[in-house]
């Protein structure tokens, strides 16, 4: 094959694409017809004939024919490894209306995909409180009924409680004398472990489950990130570490980075670096492990800490009991002299700081260990954040704008949390939570996210229920005051989610210089019935002007 000459290698460096005949969202209104990219950013934007009249030879053009373009949808909070692996696992979201129908998938997935030797029988996605047959969780006894010579686990929704059944126990080695871990819970029935495990006490199965290779781990991302483009997804915020705590954060980082060598990596991942030790940080950002270092694919974003659980599994830290359980008021993961230490020593050492907080006994102790550490290291643009920030108080979320705090919201957990809070949260409580759009007037930066796999990373899902503050079953309103305009909506997931990771300056607009990721959608959601948006259809994404999933 002769090499090509210096004038076509020119050539091909400049050729521009020209997308034409369009509804195009740049991040501000009115809307614009045309944008060319070239190189992998955009390069112009604006009216159809202006961007047509400079078109020349080798430029390649596009009619759009009325569809709606924005920039790729940025999810700033989810688990990218977590998602990939759940692929690999029983589906239990969509048999999570009873617990019958939720052992009979299993059994059945059992019978169809044979656990190999020294593997686990895994699932993820069920929900108690879905359950029409019964008002408790899974337990010991019911994986049983299953296998009791292979082990199995199975996780709630949420991340934060599984259950696991007899042999599973055996091989943790968790018997009755075995102690709860700090920041967790071993559930047990009459003196003995029912097989559920609530947050660090999940820990306790990571000696005795295998853990997956380098080209297992690739494959999970590969097929995570095949499933965030197909949802227009171009840019994800994701903690990984902690979902193989015994696999070295080298060797995640390394997986990803390969990926990218080979050209296979097809969403730019931002890493919430979860780490629970001071060693294991010191140790890191020894390393040059320190927020903004990587490339555009791969780049270390702030340190990641677990504050409490999740309301669902009823472990979110609250100021009063749950309902119908006195003594139960949740957990957070870390004392506040460990959480203080480590957001100190990470500002001072100029990492961000990502704090997951729900309940807003948690919440205080986060924004105690930022002030403090604020004090301690004065820094100014920090934008230290706050994951999820669901239940709250009015004086805390003046305390968030007062640090200067960015938060990362997931609006599509009001999809469930609409027919919950009001059974688990005071009145008066719950009129000052999931107060995002308060805190949005109020001047602080929101993203917005899935958490997936606690959810689907399904964007348009999560923009619905941000703009009608209901559930996707028309549940609600909630707090209807505390909606977003679709316009707000759509920064939450592309401006602010730049926002959150220091490149508002390069991503998250259609804009020239500014990378050329970008969704095309199927209808307009600003001419779209809010009720409907979440049936909007993704027709392709392109990361760097490159088509990474289409439709057809």
């Amino acid at each position: 094959m002769p090499l090509a000459t210096d004038e076509e290698e020119s050539k091909k460096r400049i050729m521009r694409t020209i997308y034409y005949n369009g509804k195009v969202y740049t991040g501000e209104l009115p809307l614009q017809e045309a944008f060319s990219v070239t190189n992998g950013l955009f390069d112009g934007v604006g009216r159809n004939e202006d961007i047509l009249s400079a078109a020349v030879e080798n430029d390649r053009c596009i009619d759009l024919k009325g569809s709606f373009v924005c920039a790729g949808f940025n999810d700033s909070h989810m688990h990218l490894l977590g998602f990939g692996q759940s692929l690999h696992a029983a589906q239990l979201a969509a048999h999570t209306g009873s617990l019958s129908e939720l052992l009979r998938y299993l059994r059945e997935y059992f019978t169809r995909h044979p656990v190999r030797e020294g593997q686990w029988l895994t699932g993820r996605g069920w929900n108690q409180d879905y359950f029409s047959d019964a008002r408790r969780m899974p337990d010991r006894k019911d994986l049983d009924r299953i296998s009791t010579d292979v082990p199995i686990v199975i996780t709630r929704a949420c991340g934060h409680c599984c259950v696991v059944n007899s042999k599973a126990l055996e091989l943790a080695g968790i018997s009755a004398a075995t102690p709860s871990p700090e920041g967790g819970k071993i559930g047990m029935e009459n003196g003995v472990p029912d097989g559920r495990l609530y947050d660090n006490a999940i820990d306790l199965l990571r000696t005795s489950m295998p853990l997956p290779e380098m080209e297992d781990l690739k494959e999970m991302i590969r097929l995570a990130t095949r499933a965030l483009n197909s949802y227009g997804v171009t840019s994800s915020q994701t903690d990984d570490y902690c979902v193989f705590r015994a696999i070295p954060f080298e060797q995640v980082n390394r997986a990803y980075r390969e990926l990218e060598e080979a050209g296979e990596l097809t969403v730019r991942v931002y890493e919430q670096s979860n780490i629970t030790t001071l060693a294991d940080l010191e140790v890191f950002v020894e390393a040059g492990n320190v927020t903004g270092s990587g490339s555009d694919f791969f780049r270390i974003g702030p340190l990641k800490m677990l504050g409490d659980g999740a309301l669902g599994s009823r472990t979110a830290c609250l100021s009063v009991p749950y309902p119908g359980e006195k003594d139960n008021r949740g957990f957070c993961l870390f004392s506040a002299d460990h959480m203080n230490e480590m957001v100190s020593y990470a500002n001072a050492h100029n990492m961000q700081v990502a704090i997951h907080a729900i309940g807003e006994a948690c919440l205080d102790r986060v924004l105690d260990a930022v002030e403090l550490a604020l004090q301690n290291h004065p820094r100014r643009d920090h934008r230290h954040g706050v994951v999820h920030c669901q239940v709250s108080r009015a004086d805390q979320l003046e305390r968030i704008r007062n640090l200067d705090m960015h938060v990362y919201a997931q609006s599509i957990f009001l999809d469930y949390d609409n027919h919950i809070v009001p059974q688990l949260i005071p009145s008066e409580l719950a009129e000052t939570s999931y107060n995002w759009k308060t805190l949005l007037k109020n001047g602080v930066s929101v993203s917005n996210g899935s958490d997936c796999p606690v959810e689907l990373p399904n964007v348009m899902a999560g923009i619905q229920c941000a703009v009608t503050h209901c559930s996707l079953d028309g549940t609600g309103p909630y707090l209807p005051n505390e909606a977003f305009t679709v316009q707000e909506a759509l920064d939450s997931f592309t401006i602010r989610s730049a926002e959150a990771s220091f490149e508002e300056d390069r991503k998250g607009r259609i804009r020239q210089g500014y990378m050329a990721d970008f969704v095309i959608l199927n209808r307009n959601p600003f001419e779209t019935e809010p009720e409907q948006i979440h049936s909007i259809q993704v027709l392709a994404t392109y990361v760097n002007g490159t088509c990474v999933y289409s439709a057809q």
